[in-house]
């Protein structure tokens, strides 16, 4: 029936000594006739040597009498061979807790229970069983930690110490009001004693005895030394480790035997502090036991820790021995004890040898899976699984806050079992003196759990909530002043949980209250109080309870062990908290804010074991630390330098003195001086994300205050570091890069300084503590001047730049090529600015010597000056060139053409600039010719530009950019052509030669008008190539009156004048917003007709040319329509109520329009008068519709002879309108007169 199966063990490395083996093979499963319970074990951990054959006693031993190698340490029988009591079934108080910390791994998660065998046992027997139960529970995760609490050793230590008292009385009060230490019969000392040397005869095999001792008063005193020693306090006197000092002592220290030392290191390979140095005194709790077994009882896994000697021999590898009286039949509590041992310790086979009054008579071997089914010892194993079930169930469903002591006890004789939380009992004591022992051991097993889930957590961050829920548990057993390491240690991994730089997933959203209370796994904390109707009485030392008031104090009451055995009569109604459930808000600030708290708690726990004679005068937390802003205006440029050279002598790595202590006394190397490196880099980045998230909420103001105390941090970590790694620095140079982000932004934004100074000003309490906690190490003035809110823009320009520069020089020293690209762009980006504002400034001193008159003697004839350049302007132009070559060279290092691009086409905007300034002026503040200097910046700025295009390659590269070039290249060459076209420098060029010019720079400012593409500056396209086409019109219409003599050269200019003054008139025409440059080209154009005409001699052509003029003159009436709509437009405005608001659509220049009508009224008048006259004169008979033709022109005629000169405009416009219709229908209709 039974399966032996071999399975792989999974045992942890480096746990076992020499002599230790792992036994990977498992028991699957156990027969018991009809039902089959699953059982596997598989020993994690064995010091014991592989078991040897037991030697098989002759009939007759007398085991009384002490075999020769009694009570000396044997591997075989483990501790249980070094006392007298053999292999004693008492608990040590902290075993589970030696088990939890060598298997840390299972703790928390995959492991139900953790106790010794013996207590297992214990519990499974409790419906079978009369005697009295009393064990401590401890919850950690889904883990239970069971240990004995022996109440006599307890209520004796407390009579010595003081200690427990609030317990002695609860316990006096409640249930047993007459305690008192019941002592062991000298029966049980017998027994333990025969059991004791049977082991040792079974190893020994060689029947060498000693004589028995016949004075019966020594067998009594060895009882009463036994006695002593199993009551020995086992127990520590006070449960409290020693606050960490780190002043040098030449005594030793003293580790009490339960402290902390190799019970906590942490894993190496973890990023985190170890927590303590294993020293070589260090005595912590251990874990004691032969073997440790993980056991799987059904659905049930417990870590078991197990004594009981093992021997070779039989039909197995492995057996156990018992020693039974043959006068005393095996009931069902040994039954069960028996059958339990062998399926924990994974033993097919039990050898009981029986004995009487000590003297051996015979052995018999017994299978596991027959235990249950022995004569006076029946019992069913489904009722033995029901009941670890049930119980495993009860203890989890009511122990639910992680950190309590619970107290799981049973009275002997009792049928009632009661659970109290110790912790809330102790809590409510009035005495000040009520320390529970298993503080320290359960905070430091929640850290060390947390701890181990950490590595977990790198790779799966569902752990988190979990992590959460332990540390903080355990920061809540502790106090800081006696435990700072431990404090200080789960305060940095409670920081290190908020992820500062990636956003939160959305699985992880959920709050922690949805899972309960912080130190509870349950979903609401149920104290079931049940009232006990009937007591029942009891002699032993552990009597029942004599008032039901007591259930008023339990957690949780079991009426009756009977309920035990019933199949799931107690359901686990607990849920664990889903480890996801972690409180990870959205909010950048709030997870920053949850940094800072925690690294504050850190570094006051670390502070407070710092002490130095001339130690810091202390500083009051409630009072500011000034965060200083200075107007910089005033400042030069070389104190600035100076000042902001400390910004690179903090990324240089440094040559500390690793033995000379730091400035508050910390030596280097201490387990403070690695936990202040941890905390003062975490709060560093926590103010560094706060900063970046202020940055881009636009409140700029505090962004600056935060990277001013991230820097602070970072000054604070370089002054207690010894070396720099290059994570730190690449942090470093990233916070660099931040406060030169911020710096540029301030100086953008000028306007807002007053809210900028008020949010910088403002400081948190705890803000001001980490400022103390810093300045306990450095001064923290290294970054002062990158950090300082100035109220000068130039000055805040310089200060980014240089912060930009410090950064590139740790990227380049540190080689962090992933940095460099983004480090370079900022850079390029501040030089670009720097020119800008240089720019900006010279320009602005060009407009304010342009409003200040000239006194300067007028000469006859006139001569022309240079506008004289200052050399504040001169100073300016070559900052903003040099800073425009810097940017440029930054960019194309990084390939990044469009900006490259925009630097270049900045250039060009500065050349231009300085054309500007130099252009001549008269005496008389009129505008000279245009001189040479201005033609140079000018080619200079088409040079710039061109390379900016280059730079681009193609407009689908970046249409915006490749757009703002082109305009500006456009602007550029017309700008030089109508300068050369309106201040022609003739006294230095020919006239042909100029013209050539602008009709050069004239055809290239068209090349580069986008007429086609549609885009916001395609209406400013077509007017400037309206533009253009006129000027060049008007060039060449001027060219043709003034060219005397080349008749083919006139003919030229006459085609081309006609040429551009057509496209001039189609371009004005399709904007239907320049109604006066329309009237101005079709004005000139009938000019030009009317000059033409002048030349002719044949009445026949001149007849043509008018007519062509007037049909000229009739394409005017779109222009007057759109003057006369404008106007109307106007009026209307004008006559509404001042309360309505409405943007005047109008842009009409009405003294232009007069101006315009001063012209079109007598040109038009002199056609109609030419036309009358010639038709008039004409020697051949006129047809019907020439007639008519100059009955029109006559009308016209006369109605614009007896228009009134002083009508309102509107009017006169009006009037012009239908002139201008009447000769509408007859122009172009008449091709008679050629």
């Amino acid at each position: 029936c039974p399966v032996m199966d071999a399975s792989a063990g999974d045992r942890e490395p480096g746990t076992l000594p020499d002599n230790a083996k792992e036994d990977s093979s498992g028991l699957d499963s156990v027969c018991t006739g009809a039902s089959e319970i699953k059982s596997r074990a598989v020993v994690k951990y064995s010091a014991a040597p592989p078991p040897a054959s037991y030697a098989l006693l002759q009939e007759k031993t007398d085991l009384k009498l002490p075999p020769a190698n009694w009570l000396r340490e044997h591997p075989q029988l483990g501790s249980a061979g070094t006392t007298v009591l053999g292999s004693s079934s008492k608990s040590k108080p902290f075993s589970s807790f030696g088990m939890a910390y060598e298997f840390i791994d299972c703790i928390g998660d995959d492991v139900d229970v953790v106790s010794d065998s013996e207590n297992i046992k214990k519990l499974l027997k409790i419906p079978y069983s009369k005697s009295h139960v009393s064990m401590a529970v401890h919850r950690v995760g889904r883990t239970l930690l069971l240990d004995e609490l022996d109440i006599q050793e307890l209520f004796m230590r407390s009579s010595q110490t003081g200690d427990w008292t609030w317990l002695k009385e609860f316990y006096q009060r409640l249930i047993d009001q007459k305690w008192q230490r019941k002592k062991k019969s000298k029966e049980h000392w017998y027994q333990k004693a025969i059991l004791s040397k049977f082991l040792y005869y079974s190893i020994n095999g060689d029947g060498a005895a000693e004589p028995v001792p016949d004075n019966p008063n020594e067998e009594e005193e060895e009882e009463e030394e036994n006695e002593a020693e199993e009551y020995s306090s086992s127990w520590p006197t006070a449960f409290t480790s020693a606050a960490f000092d780190t002043e040098e002592s030449d005594a030793p220290k003293q580790v009490h035997k339960f402290g902390l030392g190799q019970v906590t290191s942490v894993p190496k390979e973890q990023n985190l502090p170890m927590l303590f140095d294993e020293g070589e005194n260090s005595q912590g709790l251990r874990n004691d036991f032969v073997r440790n077994i993980m056991w799987t009882f059904e659905d049930i896994h417990m870590l078991v820790g197990s004594n009981m000697p093992i021997f070779g021999g039989g039909r197995y590898p492995a057996v156990s021995l018992r020693l039974r009286d043959n006068n005393k039949p095996i009931n069902i509590l040994t039954g069960i004890d028996y059958w339990l041992d062998n399926l924990m310790c994974n033993v097919p086979e039990l050898v009981m040898c029986f004995h009487v009054n000590g003297i051996v008579q015979k052995y018999e071997m017994i299978k596991t899976e027959d235990i249950p089914h022995l004569e006076n010892s029946n019992f069913s194993t489904r009722v033995v699984k029901d009941i670890a079930q049930n119980i495993l169930s009860f203890l989890k469903s009511n122990c639910t806050k992680e950190g309590h002591t619970y107290w799981l006890f049973k009275a002997s004789g009792s049928d009632i079992v009661k659970l109290y939380d110790l912790t809330t009992l102790c809590e409510e004591a009035e005495e000040e003196k009520c320390q529970n022992p298993f503080t320290l051991p359960v905070a430091v097993l929640l850290y060390r759990v947390a701890s181990n889930l950490m590595l977990k957590a790198r790779q799966n961050r569902k752990h988190y909530g979990t992590i959460r829920t332990l540390l903080l548990n355990c920061v809540k057993l502790l106090d800081e002043e006696r435990h700072p390491q431990i404090m200080a240690s789960a305060h940095y991994m409670l920081s290190e949980l908020f992820q500062l730089d990636e956003p939160p997933e959305e699985d992880e959203g959920e709050s922690l209250r949805g899972g309960g209370s912080e130190d509870s796994y349950s979903d609401e904390d149920r104290e079931e109080e049940e009232e006990l109707t009937e007591d029942s009485d009891e002699n032993g030392s552990y009597s029942s309870f004599s008032s039901p008031q007591d259930d008023s104090k339990a957690v949780a009451v079991i009426r009756s062990v009977g309920e035990l055995s019933v199949p799931e009569k107690y359901k686990s109604t607990h849920q664990i908290r889903p480890s996801g459930a972690f409180p990870v808000s959205q909010d950048k600030e709030e997870r920053c804010r949850h940094v800072l708290s925690y690294a504050l708690k850190g570094l006051k726990a670390v502070d407070g074991t710092i002490k130095k004679e001339s130690d810091l005068p202390a500083a009051d937390p409630n009072t500011p630390i000034p965060l200083k802003y200075e107007d910089r205006s005033a400042i030069g440029a070389c104190a600035a330098e100076q000042g902001i050279s400390l910004l690179l002598e903090r990324g240089q790595p440094l040559q500390a003195d690793e033995k000379h202590p730091s400035r508050s006394g910390m030596i280097p190397g201490s387990w403070q001086h690695r936990m202040k490196l941890q905390l003062f880099l975490k709060a560093s980045k926590a103010y560094y994300v706060l900063s970046d998230a202020a940055s881009n909420l636009l409140k700029y103001g505090r962004a600056l205050r935060y990277i001013k105390l991230s820097l602070q941090c970072y000054d604070a970590y370089c002054s207690v570091s010894g070396a720099l790694h290059p994570h730190v620095l690449q942090f470093h140079s990233q916070c660099l890069s931040l406060c030169g982000d911020i710096q540029l932004m301030l100086a953008q934004n000028a306007n807002n300084r007053a809210a900028y100074l008020e949010e910088y000003s403002y400081q948190t309490k705890e803000d001001q503590e980490i400022l103390h906690s810093l300045h306990r190490e450095s001064s923290c003035q290294a970054f002062n001047m990158a950090t300082d809110l100035a109220m000068d823009p130039e000055y805040q320009l310089f200060v980014s730049s240089k912060c930009y520069e410090a950064a590139y020089e740790l990227v380049i020293s540190e080689a962090l090529k992933d940095q460099m690209a983004q480090v370079l762009k900022r850079l390029g980006n501040i030089r670009n600015e720097m020119g800008v504002y240089y720019m900006n400034q010279a320009a602005a001193m060009q407009t304010e010597k342009e409003g200040i008159a000239f006194t300067v003697i007028t000469f006859e004839p006139p001569i022309f000056i240079a506008k004289s350049v200052s050399v504040a302007e001169q100073e300016m132009w070559k900052k903003s060139f040099a800073f425009f070559e810097k940017g440029m060279k930054d960019f194309e290092a990084i390939g990044d053409s469009t900006n490259t691009a925009l630097l270049l086409c900045n250039t060009g905007r500065l050349m231009r600039i300085c054309a500007q300034a130099h252009c001549a002026v008269s005496a008389d503040q009129s505008r000279g010719e245009f001189s040479p200097e201005e033609a140079l910046y000018y080619n200079k700025a088409i040079v710039y530009y061109s390379r900016a295009i280059k730079s681009l390659a193609s407009r689908k590269n970046h249409p915006v950019v490749w757009d703002s070039v082109n305009w500006e290249l456009s602007t550029t060459y017309f700008t030089l052509a109508t300068l050369l076209q309106d201040y022609a420098p003739l006294s230095r060029k020919a006239q042909e030669q100029i013209e050539r010019e602008v009709t050069e720079a004239m055809m290239k400012s068209l090349k580069y008008c986008d007429l086609q593409t549609e885009s916001a500056r395609q209406p400013l396209y077509q007017y400037r190539a309206a533009t253009i086409h006129h000027r060049l019109a008007s060039m060449y219409h001027s060219c043709f009156r003034n060219q005397v003599g080349d008749e083919h050269l006139r003919k030229q200019h006459r085609s081309l004048a006609e040429l551009h003054y057509s496209k001039a008139v189609c371009l004005f025409l399709s904007l239907k917003d320049a109604p006066c440059e329309l009237l101005r080209t079709l004005l000139e154009r009938v000019a030009f007709a009317e000059f033409t005409m002048a030349g002719q001699s044949s009445n026949a052509a001149k007849l043509k040319s008018l007519t062509g003029a007037v049909e000229i003159m009739a394409e005017t009436r779109c222009a007057f329509q759109l003057i006369h709509n404008e106007l109307l437009e106007e009026q209307i405005e004008s006559a509404e109520p001042p309360d309505v608001v409405r943007g005047s659509t109008s842009g009409l220049n009405l003294q232009e329009v007069m101006k315009l009508i001063g012209v079109f009224e007598p040109s038009f008048s002199f056609l109609l008068l030419q036309l009358i006259k010639l038709m008039t004169t004409m020697k051949r008979k006129p047809s019907n519709k020439d007639e008519e033709l100059l009955k029109t022109y006559k009308n016209v005629y006369s109605k614009l002879l007896r228009a009134e000169k002083n009508a309102p405009l509107l009017s006169r416009v009006k009037l012009h309108i239908e002139l201008l219709q009447q000769l509408t229908p007859q122009t172009g209709s008449d091709d008679t007169h050629s």
